[in-house]
């Protein structure tokens, strides 16, 4: 079975949207075979390459950060995503953490990396922004030696 892990940014802006979209469904409709999607769930690249993965059969397994990870999520909608695909994960992983740190969130996306055999980023190739950020996981599943595919369009920033 093939494991592709996601690690992204949480807020995409629209003029980058759907050629993220276009390429997850590209990474994850090209693979022949059992699938499984490993993903955090968090609002952005996490839900979307989440809901693509189940569309393309895979099995989703959901890292969960933090016992109060639900807590994090500041919009209801995303929250809603997220318990509505948890709901469908074939497999649940929970951190030992009771909060939702950094240090959680890095444990999680270390152990993404670790899990998969590739890692795709939705990922703006600026510096993370806090502790198990984006390009902090990219570093590390490098790092690996895992295969990362990085999405995004050039010249576009986040907010």
């Amino acid at each position: 079975m093939k494991r592709i892990g996601v690690t992204g940014h949480r807020a995409i802006p629209d003029s980058v949207l759907g050629h993220v979209e276009s390429a997850l469904r590209a990474v994850l409709g090209g693979h022949q075979g059992p699938l499984e999607a490993f993903s955090s769930l968090a609002e952005g690249a996490d839900q979307l390459f989440a809901t693509i993965a189940l569309e393309h059969g895979a099995d989703l397994t959901v890292v969960i950060p933090s016992g109060d990870y639900e807590d994090a999520f500041e919009d209801p909608e995303a929250l809603a995503r997220y318990q509505s695909l948890k709901n469908r994960a074939a497999q649940e992983v929970r951190m030992d953490f009771a909060r939702s740190t950094d240090e959680a969130y890095y444990a999680a996306g270390t152990y993404i990396a670790d899990s998969c055999d590739r890692l795709v980023a939705v990922w703006d190739g600026q510096p993370a922004r806090g502790h198990g950020g984006t390009a902090e996981i990219v570093a590390y599943a490098r790092t690996l030696g895992k295969p990362v595919t990085v999405i995004w369009r050039e010249g576009v920033t986040r907010d």
